[in-house]
């Protein structure tokens, strides 16, 4: 029953570099992901992420306790910036304040694998020996920052995608806020989650062949 939880990696020396590399990097990940939506917030005149406490680099208050357990225990995990989009200004503010997020996540994966192929690349050149944690760490920062990205992009709540398409969408944020859609909302994001691995599968090909284009071309 438990032989396939993501924790047992802690505990495999064969994984646990592995392990706390995904640890770290989702922390970090989801952090910066939930800052991004606050400082867009702001910028559009929304002051709830100050007025909450939400505009700090701890962790736990942007992912909470269950969600730092849950990360530890399956690997899954998730955070939360508080927005009022009546309070912003301006007609597509809130899917600004909703892209800043992912696109964060987009930027620290373009910086992570950019500095992974440099780094191989630098090492094919030079004959250095990189130490091969710091290549491992940069790659699966990059590619959980990468799928982090694409992954909140889709339209299906509580996703960042879904207010974006909202916000542009006046139908659509209808369908959405309808209380008796809400179970259909549900059933389409624990579907979306179901096939997360035939989604992410072409992500690491598309980052194995970056990384790849940049240390090699």
């Amino acid at each position: 029953m438990f032989q396939n939880l993501f924790i047992q990696k802690a505990f495999d020396p064969a994984t646990q570099f592995f392990f706390f590399s995904v640890v770290i990097s989702v922390v970090i990940s989801i952090t910066l992901h939930e800052l991004a939506h606050g400082w867009t917030a702001i910028r559009f005149g929304d002051l709830t992420p100050i007025r909450s406490g939400r505009m700090t680099g701890n962790p736990l208050i942007h992912m909470g306790p269950y969600s730092i357990m849950a990360l530890f225990i399956v690997g899954i995990a998730w955070g939360q910036m508080p927005v009022d989009p009546t309070r912003l200004k301006g007609k597509y503010a809130e899917a600004w304040v909703a892209f800043a997020g992912p696109a964060t996540n987009f930027i620290l994966s373009l910086i992570a694998l950019t500095g992974l192929g440099l780094l191989m690349r630098f090492d094919t050149l030079a004959g250095a020996q990189i130490e091969k944690n710091s290549l491992d760490f940069l790659y699966a920062f990059g590619g959980i920052n990468a799928i982090l990205g694409v992954f909140n992009l889709f339209p299906i709540p509580p996703l960042d995608g879904s207010h974006i398409l909202a916000n542009f969408n006046r139908k659509y944020a209808m369908f959405i806020s309808d209380p008796s859609k809400q179970g259909m909302m549900l059933l389409a994001f624990l579907f979306l989650f179901s096939v997360a691995r035939v989604i992410f599968d072409p992500i690491y090909g598309v980052v194995g062949s970056y990384v790849r284009w940049v240390a090699y071309a």
